[in-house]
């Protein structure tokens, strides 16, 4: 039991990460998002039943190639829809961290893994500008229905981007819509992704998702902070009509 506590620790190292938290003493400079930002939505489960229902975690996992054994970290993890059903998918050899910044949703999904006796998974908590993942510890980060609610997205990407191992990969689920109607123009997050340090390896119209599919991988480097370009948020700076840059869809 004394075991069981430590692992759902709010404030537990992931048992397979080596590396130390991103952060530090220094405080860069950001830019600003050019649009509005969601408030928080709420973190209850009442709806997973209708989200099985349509395949929505087994499609998302599908198309990300969740395996046994992978470490994967599920950010804004509420009462942990994902991170349950990614615990039992990476199996026993596999680590989930479940990352969210509201405590009293991790003290509730801290309930659920004891209850699920899930001893892959750790909690964390994280903060609205830092998700405070373990450094090069991580083969998928996911990132559903919550991106349009981080208040500094050039600053949460660039301090996420070192917690990719090599050939790690983010997973975006949203929906094309304003961001402060909890979605996000593809095109838009794809320019934000990439003025932070990210490319667009796969995106994909999903219907059965309620919105879409984004893959991102790291570049071959990451911009100062202070060289981070902000992305215009109307469509007509997008371009309407234009393609998501590199936009392919997966098999």
């Amino acid at each position: 039991m004394r075991r069981r506590f430590a692992l759902i620790s709010i404030f537990a190292l992931l048992a397979a990460c080596n590396g130390e938290v991103i952060g530090g003493d220094e405080t860069p400079r950001f830019p600003e998002p050019d649009r509005p930002v969601s408030k928080v939505g709420s973190n209850q489960f009442s709806t997973e039943d209708q989200r099985d229902s349509r395949g929505e975690a087994k499609t998302v996992m599908d198309l990300a190639q969740i395996a046994e054994g992978m470490t994967v970290a599920d950010i804004g993890a509420g009462n942990g829809y994902y991170t349950v059903r990614l615990a039992e998918r990476v199996g026993e050899t596999g680590r989930v961290l479940a990352q969210d910044i509201d405590s009293a949703a991790l003290s509730r999904l801290g309930r659920r893994i004891e209850r699920y006796r899930l001893e892959n998974v750790s909690i964390r908590l994280g903060e609205f500008a830092d998700p405070k993942l373990p450094a090069n510890s991580f083969d998928r980060i996911f990132m559903v229905h919550m991106y349009h609610e981080i208040e500094q997205p050039y600053e949460f990407l660039w301090r996420m981007w070192p917690a990719l191992r090599d050939g790690g990969q983010v997973v975006v689920v949203d929906i094309d819509r304003p961001t402060d109607r909890h979605g996000i123009d593809p095109l838009l997050l794809s320019c934000e992704f990439e003025a932070a340090g990210y490319e667009l390896v796969a995106f994909k119209d999903a219907p059965e998702l309620a919105g879409y599919y984004a893959q991102f991988k790291a570049a071959a480097t990451r911009p100062k902070p202070g060289e981070i370009e902000p992305c215009r948020g109307d469509r007509a700076a997008l371009g309407e009509g234009a393609e998501i840059p590199g936009k392919k869809e997966k098999a």
